[in-house]
């Protein structure tokens, strides 16, 4: 055991160190995610306009999907690898990484079969207005044959992160991004495409990253990946899931609020001064603006994974701790500074994203002040849902990542705006944010005080 633990850096580098060299290449990785959306999202506004920006909201539930099962077996894979790694066991937890990586593209070719056959279906469900049909049938008929590509990017990201290379899965997140950025520009303004040059641009962008993915899990480093090791074993995918379910169940979570969320605003923005398209234009912008604070909170979740697995598994419980506690500290300087500009700064924030009327820009500040006042608090709850998944504790896990979105948001996004009409959706936002931030906050200072936590190896 002092054998293994000392030939690995997981178990033997200063933890924050540790901490900032996993969590940035993935902090990266993530906003580089997040900017696939808003690069869209920046040059769809500025050409088609408010019904565009309303189109890519439509379709955000299915990236959201996306992400879910790249969570569901890159993280799943990945702790499962980790926490084998860390008690010894070499040539189990090659087994892993191999079926984590053939469930990634695997699943990603289904998704993406099931939306070209049932694409109209879908978007009626995802509560489309008229109006905007036709541009999200564009987009999303189009974006869908990136899904194998995006969902290996970001899923296969975490093994390599796992197999203890951050800096490479950061350079296959960027350089998507920053062809997806070159091409929205040529495709979008310079050829005129409209919609159909975003969703071009952005899916060549995930072709290119996702076979860097490919290359280097065929190159793993730590053990490598052998063609008996992508045979399916139930044993394998079973545990893979079960570590990967809660921030798959996050981000499941996340689409099916999403879609209702979509449906309530097209219906009280109707009964509104601001009508249909305005809501789902402003809500769609902000979501992905808050999605890259999150990148920031996700990214240093996921940076803590490999730590705390690896530590775990070799009963370094002191460093599991002292890692969590860094993480959070993290987490809460960023969401502060985030929680500032939403607050301070919502109308500059969205004038980004191209023109609009004294309605578009009056609702856009109200979502931002009201929907996300509690933002300073939701670096917790996702970190620490992450934490107990590192920890080879997914029902804690799957728990928390299920409390502000199933528990607390879905149910008051559909009961307030019964009583004050479109207000009802942004004020369920805060109530949700702070009851999940408390629960969160319960739960880690129980399993903290678990005396095999204070023990030092």
């Amino acid at each position: 055991m002092n054998e293994k633990i000392t030939s690995n850096p997981l178990g033997t580098e200063p933890v924050q160190k540790l901490l900032r060299q996993f969590a940035v290449p993935s902090i990266i990785a993530m906003l580089v995610s997040a900017l696939y959306n808003i690069v869209d999202q920046f040059f769809i506004g500025r050409s088609v306009g408010e019904l565009g920006n309303a189109a890519t909201n439509i379709s955000f539930p299915l990236s959201i999907s996306c992400i879910a099962i790249a969570l569901l077996f890159g993280i799943g894979g990945a702790s499962a690898f980790n926490l084998t790694m860390g008690r010894g066991e070499k040539d189990d937890a090659v087994y892993f990484a191999g079926n984590a990586s053939v469930m990634l593209f695997g699943c990603g070719v289904l998704l993406c079969i099931f939306t070209q056959l049932f694409l109209d279906p879908m978007l009626i469900a995802f509560g489309t207005p008229d109006n905007v049909m036709g541009y999200a049938r564009t987009y999303t008929r189009i974006t869908a044959f990136g899904f194998p590509f995006l969902i290996l990017t970001a899923g296969g990201g975490h093994l390599i992160r796992a197999d203890g290379n951050p800096k490479f899965s950061m350079v296959c997140n960027l350089t998507g991004a920053v062809i997806n950025t070159v091409l929205d520009a040529l495709f979008v303004f310079g050829f005129q495409w409209g919609m159909a040059g975003a969703a071009a641009a952005t899916i060549i962008g995930q072709i290119i990253s996702g076979f860097m993915t490919f290359h280097y899990l065929c190159h793993f480093r730590t053990a490598a990946i052998h063609r008996e090791h992508l045979k399916i074993r139930g044993r394998y995918i079973g545990r893979i899931a079960s570590l990967g379910a809660a921030p798959c169940s996050n981000q499941l979570a996340m689409m099916i609020v999403q879609i209702v969320m979509n449906k309530s605003l097209t219906h009280y923005g109707a009964l509104s001064v601001y009508g249909e398209a305005i809501p789902l234009a402003c809500a769609g912008i902000i979501i992905k603006v808050n999605q890259v604070f999150f990148s920031f909170v996700i990214g240093i979740s996921q940076g803590l994974q490999p730590i705390v697995s690896f530590n775990y598994g070799a009963s370094r419980f002191a460093r599991v701790k002292e890692a969590y506690r860094k993480a959070i500290f993290s987490g809460f300087l960023i969401s502060l500074a985030a929680f500032l500009m939403f607050q301070l700064l919502p109308r500059q924030i969205i004038s980004l994203f191209g023109n609009g009327s004294e309605e578009y820009f009056r609702f856009a500040e109200s979502y931002f002040r009201i929907f996300l006042l509690f933002t300073f608090l939701n670096f917790l709850q996702p970190i620490t849902s992450n934490f107990f998944t590192a920890i080879g504790k997914p029902m804690k896990g799957i728990f928390l990542s299920l409390t502000r979105q199933i528990l607390f948001l879905l149910p008051l996004i559909i009961i307030l705006p019964l009583f004050i009409g479109i207000d009802g959706i942004l004020y369920a936002g805060p109530i949700a944010d702070l009851t999940a931030a408390l629960i969160s906050a319960l739960m880690i200072v129980r399993e903290l005080k678990i005396s095999h936590y204070h023990t030092n190896s």
